[in-house]
């Protein structure tokens, strides 16, 4: 039987109306209506709770990662489909999705490899829409799964436990309330593992009945739906409901229709969105108004200025401009950049409100870059013991820093160490000298050198161009302390870039080479949510992790021009605002850096990319020809490379002393300028956004740092 014909037939089966409200196609390539979308694969990112079958209900995301997998409540490392196609035009209205296991690209190999089990087989998703503003979602197989694997293979479907505290679920008979924690008991699965007892076992969950905007139902046709919870084997696991694929089916091997509770009434309400900073009087100062696209946005918008006696003075009253459709919202802007007066003020549009901000020539004075000085940083600093008054944020970790990675490893977190060490060292052997210094990951705790390389770099960079002297925090190396709130009589910024230099000095001068990474060889330490300090037990060769292995840290290496490359920047600029403060210090950082690039760079060929910045900084920390005269060589690659090279480039020309050349570069930078302007123009936001699920914004802060 075809798709097609599979699809009408159940359409037939639930059909009662032929103008029952139904999902439309958007232009997005997912299914909607006023109140209810469904995206189909359009997101790839599993792990983050991002992919599959997606519900957004009421404009809140209710559930996610619908596809076929190989457990019960699957975390970060277990595996999953890879993506083969998507078909988003079917003649029969529905969305199809090609799919593999195992993806051939994470299994056993790759960045974030997986271990798959002995098994291959393809499998197609598909979602039509069916009356009542209902889903059918059904799975073929190519080929019914082995016997081995009947009764573990199963459809998940991911419930966003946030949205569900506290209200209920009905599974026939079986009631309850979901729970804010994982309570229960736990008992063995298919796999001889301990899981947690179901919740509820029938064939049709009832989510949330009674509650206005988040109610829905999940039917299986053909078999029975189990609600687990994920949160028992997962600290990030979410409610998941899960129907086992029957031995021997393959054509709509499962079948379920999903059936949304939408009022027809609902409509999302405008957001303003400002600055969350404020405003120096003399900058431009535009807000958004993000609205449903069904709204019609006729009303004008108030500025008012908010007074000490609780009163508001309207300033501006005025329509604002309808900018257009962006994603899924339409969008109206607002300019008040005339607006000058130092204040409190306060953005009105019907019954939405800003929250306030003010206006005033000393807004980043407080509250802007400041916590990330006053606290970000701080914290995350490893090998330290971190304390503010009565809290310890943790205390002095991984003091037993580090093994040497042994070879031919490739680590789950995507640490790849290759045939030999690359250094002195045997593998397993302890690396003295690089337990000192470093951050630790926003997510967890490793200390990637691009990561470190790169804070530091803009921490020195930030106090060229600024000369931040600002003190709030104690820091002391020999003692590995830091007190935030404690001012210690030196600026703080280069005291961060001392502890970024010192992991990256560390690792260059006892391996001989800079280090790839440090991390944890053990997944279940990696996964740590406790104190840092109990990470390891911080004495060398000592204690023991779950698999049995030395508990210390591995340190990997690698051989990676380009890497080098973006690390020397940071070295080269943080003697420059270091000299003064810590020559001893500046002048290991500027001898590193030279010795790296001699190591790179080959001066009778043309510069690699990443090379122009490195020798910009070079040229600016030593002010030696032999730089200027490297980038001279090299003028046609900085211009092809304007986009990346051009802000850095910019800070030497007139040392160039070549009008040629400085029209040239003129002109290539009118031109990215044209460029820029045509991509910023895309979004209300005036900012680069090219969709990525995981670590958009990196690109978004990269640029703007450019």
């Amino acid at each position: 039987m075809s798709r097609l014909t599979i699809s009408l037939f159940l359409l037939l089966i639930f059909s009662v109306n032929s103008q029952a409200q139904r999902l439309t196609t958007q232009p997005g390539g997912y299914l909607g209506t006023h109140g209810f979308d469904v995206i189909f694969f359009n997101n790839n990112y599993p792990d983050g709770h991002q992919g599959g079958v997606e519900l957004i209900l009421h404009d809140s995301r209710i559930a996610t990662n619908g596809d076929l997998r190989l457990e019960p409540t699957p975390g970060q490392w277990s595996p999953m489909p890879k993506l083969l196609r998507r078909e988003l035009d079917n003649p029969d209205g529905s969305l199809s999705a090609r799919l593999v296991y195992p993806d051939s690209s994470k299994n056993r190999t790759g960045f974030n490899p997986i271990e798959y089990p002995d098994l291959i087989f393809e499998y197609e998703v598909s979602i039509i829409p069916a009356e009542n503003n209902s889903v059918l979602i059904s799975v073929d197989l190519d080929e019914a799964i082995p016997d081995e694997w009947v009764g573990k293979i199963g459809f998940n479907l991911e419930l966003f436990p946030e949205e569900l505290f506290g209200k209920s679920y009905i599974m026939g008979n079986q009631t309850g309330i979901f729970p804010r924690q994982a309570i229960g008991k736990l008992i063995p699965d298919n796999y001889g593992q301990l899981q947690a007892e179901p919740l509820a076992t029938g064939k049709k969950l009832s989510v949330a009945a009674g509650s206005k905007y988040q109610q829905f139902s999940i039917e299986n046709l053909k078999g029975e739906l189990t609600l687990l919870d994920g949160r028992f084997l997962h600290n990030n696991g979410w409610f998941i409901v899960r129907s086992l694929v029957p031995a021997g089916a393959t054509q709509n091997a499962i079948t379920w229709k999903i059936t949304p509770q939408i009022d027809s009434e609902w409509r999302r309400e405008p957001v303003i969105q400002i600055s969350q900073t404020g405003y120096h009087p003399n900058e431009n100062k535009r807000a958004i108004i993000e609205a449903d696209t069904l709204l019609e946005l006729t009303s004008p918008i108030k500025l008012v200025k908010l007074d000490g006696e609780f009163g508001t003075t309207i300033i501006r009253n005025e329509k604002p401009v309808h900018w257009g459709n962006f994603l899924q919202y339409q969008y109206l802007t607002f300019d008040f950049t005339d607006i000058i007066e130092p204040g409190m003020y306060k953005l009105q549009y019907e019954d939405a409100s800003s929250h306030p901000f003010k206006i005033d020539a000393q807004v980043h004075n407080t509250q802007s870059w400041q916590p990330t000085l006053e606290y970000f940083l701080p914290v995350q600093m490893c090998h330290m013991k971190v304390q503010e008054k009565y809290r310890t944020w943790h205390g002095a970790c991984h003091l037993d820093d580090a093994l040497m990675a042994p070879t031919d490893t490739n680590h789950f977190d995507g640490y790849l160490q290759g045939s030999e060490t690359l250094t002195p060292f045997k593998a397993l052997e302890q690396v003295p000298g690089i337990n000192v210094g470093g951050w630790h990951d926003a997510g967890d705790y490793d200390l990637r050198v691009e990561s470190q390389a790169g804070t530091t770099y803009k921490l020195a960079l930030i106090y060229e161009l600024f000369e931040i002297d600002f003190d709030q925090t104690m820091v002391d190396q020999t003692k590995k302390e830091v007190e935030i709130h404690q001012p210690d009589g030196k600026p703080d910024v280069l005291q961060q870039v001392e502890h970024g230099l010192l992991t990256i000095l560390g690792g260059y001068e006892n391996l001989g080479r800079l280090y790839r990474g440090i991390i944890v060889n053990d997944l279940r330490q990696y996964v740590h949510l406790g104190d840092a300090a109990t990470h390891t037990d911080n004495l060398p060769n000592s204690g023991l992790n779950d698999s049995g292995s030395i508990d210390d840290r591995w340190v990997f290496t690698e051989d990676n021009p380009n890497r080098v490359l973006g690390v020397i920047p940071s070295l080269a600029a943080s003697y420059r605002v270091l000299k003064d403060y810590d020559y001893a210090l500046a002048t290991r950082s500027l001898t590193a850096a030279i010795e790296l690039f001699d190591t790179v760079i080959d001066p009778n060929k043309e510069l690699k990319r990443s090379g122009i910045n490195a020798t910009v900084e070079l040229y600016l920390s030593t002010g030696e020809a032999r730089y200027l005269d490297l980038l001279k060589a090299n003028k046609s690659l900085i211009l092809r490379n304007i986009e990346r090279s051009g802000w850095s480039v910019s800070r030497i020309l007139p040392d160039f002393k070549d009008a040629i050349f400085t029209t040239e570069f003129e002109t290539a930078l009118d031109k990215y300028s044209s460029k820029i302007s045509t991509e910023l123009d895309k979004n209300p936001y005036g900012v680069p956004y090219n969709p990525a699920i995981w670590g958009a914004a990196w690109g978004i802060e990269s640029y703007a740092v450019d």
